[in-house]
C-alpha cells in the first residue's frame, strides 16, 4: 500500500470510486434505516401515549433533529477537513454516523425506561445529524479532486450513488423483515436489526478508506502553505455569497427527495377510509380520532416499499446520466431544465399520485418519475457545490451549504406535508410547496456562474499566488 504520506502518491480511479462510494452507501443507509423506523415503529415504540396523528409528528420531528445537527458537523468535520485532510476527516465522520446507529439499535423503548426513550433516541438522532454533516462533503471532494476536468461531474455522481444504494439496502432490509417475522415479533426485535447491521458495514467502509491518500489539490494548499486557520472564518468573510447561492440550489433537491420517500410512504400507506382507519387503530389498541385521521392511498406497507424501492432504481439510473449531461453541456443548463420540469411535477401531486388509490402501476410510475427528477438534480450537486468555493476552505464551504440547506428543505419538508395533507385525502398544497422550492432553486441557479471548465489544483496554485 502507498504511503499517504509520499507526496507523489495518487489514489487509484477504482479506489477513489468505492471510497466516495461505499462511504455514502453506508451513511445513507443508516439515515435512511432511521427515516424507514420512523414511518413504521417509532411512533408507537417511543410515542405510544400520543394519539396516532400526534406519534407520527413528534416521530418526524426525531427524523428533524439530525437536520439541525448537519450544520455543527459541518462546521466541525469541514474545520478538520480543510486543516488536517480529507482522508482523515472522513474515517472520523464515518465512525460517528455508525455508533450512533448501532447504539439506536439497542436503544429500551418507552415502555422500559419511560419518557429516557425519546429522550436517548432524540440525543442519538442529534448525533447521526453531526456524523453525516462531515460526510458527503468529504466524499464529493475525495472524487472530484481527483477527477480529470474533464469528467469532474462523472466522478462527482459516486458519493451521490450512495443515496439511491442506501436506500434500497435500508428498505429492502425492512421488507425481507416485516414477510419473514410477524408484527408483534417485528415492533419486539426485528426494527433493530437493521441498525444492528451498520457495524458491519462501517468496518468495510473503514478499511477502504483507510488505505486512501490525500488528494491532489489538498496536497497542494499544504505545499503552498495557504490553509485557512479557521475555515468557517474565511468561508463567512469571503465566500459567502457562494455560501447562499450553493444553499438554495439544494433546497429543491432536498424537498423532492424527502417528499418522494418519507411522505409518500406516510400518505401511501394511510388507511383510504375512515372505516379502514378505525378498524386498524382498534387491531392495534390504539385509540381513533376521526377528526384527526388523515385519509390516504390504503396500500399495505410491504406493497408500497415494494413500489418505493422500484422508483428509486430510477434515482439510482438518473444519477450518473446526470453527471455525463453536466460534463457535457454544463452544470448550470442541466439544472436549470431539471428544476423546472420539478416545478411542473409539484403540480401534478394531486391529479396523479393523490389520486392513485388502488392503482398500483399509476402509484409506481409517480415515484419512477419523480425519483428519476431526484437523480438528473442531484448528481451533479457532487461537483457543482465543490467548485464553488476556493480549495483552502472548500471542504467547510461546500458542507454548510450542502447541510444548511437540508434544515430549509428536508427536516420541515415531511412536517409541512403533513399539515398541508388534508383529512380529506387532498395534497394539492404538499404539490405547491415543491413547486415553490423549485422555483427559489430556480433563481439560485441563474445567479451563479457556470464551473465545469475551474481546473482544481491549477485554482489551488492561483490561490496560493494571490494569497498575501
Amino acid at each position: 500500500m502507498t504511503s499517504a504520506a509520499d507526496p507523489t502518491a495518487v489514489n487509484s480511479r477504482g479506489r477513489v470510486i468505492v471510497a466516495s462510494l461505499i462511504g455514502t452507501s453506508i451513511e445513507f443507509y443508516d439515515f435512511y434505516v432511521y427515516a424507514t423506523a420512523a414511518v413504521l415503529v417509532f411512533p408507537a415504540l417511543f410515542f405510544p401515549n400520543d394519539s396516532p396523528a400526534a406519534a407520527q409528528l413528534s416521530s418526524f420531528v426525531t427524523f428533524g433533529l439530525a437536520f439541525l445537527a448537519r450544520p455543527v458537523g459541518s462546521v466541525l468535520f469541514g474545520h478538520f477537513g480543510d486543516r488536517v485532510g480529507r482522508k482523515t476527516t472522513l474515517v472520523a465522520s464515518l465512525l460517528v454516523m455508525g455508533v450512533a446507529t448501532f447504539l439506536i439499535g439497542v436503544l429500551p423503548t418507552f415502555g422500559a425506561i419511560g419518557v429516557a426513550a425519546p429522550a436517548l433516541l432524540a440525543v442519538l438522532r442529534f448525533t447521526q445529524g453531526i456524523g453525516l454533516g462531515g460526510e458527503w462533503s468529504g466524499a464529493a471532494l475525495l472524487a472530484t479532486e481527483n477527477a480529470p476536468r474533464s469528467r469532474r461531474a462523472v466522478y462527482g455522481t459516486f458519493p451521490q450513488l450512495g443515496a439511491p444504494i442506501g436506500f434500497i439496502l435500508a428498505n429492502a432490509l425492512f421488507l425481507v423483515l416485516s414477510l419473514t417475522v410477524d408484527d408483534a415479533a417485528f415492533a419486539a426485535w426485528g426494527w433493530r436489526v437493521p441498525f444492528l447491521l451498520s457495524a458491519v458495514l462501517v468496518i468495510i467502509g473503514l478499511y477502504v478508506r483507510l488505505r486512501l491518500v490525500e488528494t491532489p489539490a489538498f496536497r497542494r494548499t499544504l505545499e503552498t502553505g495557504t490553509r485557512a486557520r479557521v475555515p468557517v472564518g474565511r468561508v463567512l468573510r469571503s465566500s459567502w455569497p457562494q455560501l447562499i447561492r450553493g444553499t438554495f440550489i439544494m433546497v429543491a433537491t432536498y424537498v423532492l427527495f424527502y417528499f418522494m420517500t418519507t411522505f409518500t410512504l406516510t400518505f401511501g400507506t394511510a388507511a383510504h377510509t375512515v372505516a379502514a382507519g378505525a378498524a386498524t387503530a382498534q387491531a392495534a389498541g390504539k385509540p381513533f380520532d376521526p377528526a384527526t385521521f388523515q385519509l390516504g392511498l390504503g396500500y399495505l406497507r410491504n406493497d408500497f416499499l415494494v413500489m418505493l424501492i422500484v422508483g428509486v432504481v430510477f434515482f439510482g439510473v438518473f444519477t450518473p446520466i446526470a453527471g455525463v449531461l453536466a460534463d457535457r453541456f454544463g452544470r448550470r443548463p442541466m439544472l436549470l431544465v431539471t428544476t423546472a420540469l420539478i416545478a411542473v411535477f409539484g403540480l401534478s401531486f394531486q391529479p396523479w399520485f393523490g389520486s392513485s388509490a388502488g392503482a398500483p402501476v399509476v402509484t409506481t410510475a409517480f415515484l419512477a418519475v419523480g425519483l428519476a427528477l431526484m437523480g438528473l438534480t442531484f448528481g451533479p450537486m457532487g461537483a457543482l457545490l465543490p467548485e464553488l468555493f476556493p480549495t483552502n476552505v472548500r471542504y467547510t464551504g461546500s458542507a454548510i451549504a450542502y447541510n444548511v440547506a437540508s434544515i430549509l428543505g428536508a427536516s420541515i419538508a415531511p412536517i409541512v406535508a403533513v399539515l398541508l395533507w388534508n383529512r380529506d385525502g387532498g395534497i394539492l398544497g404538499v404539490g405547491l410547496y415543491l413547486t415553490g422550492a423549485a422555483v427559489v432553486t430556480f433563481v439560485a441557479l441563474l445567479l451563479t456562474r457556470e464551473t465545469r471548465d475551474v481546473d482544481l489544483v491549477e485554482a489551488a496554485v492561483a490561490e496560493a499566488a494571490a494569497a498575501p
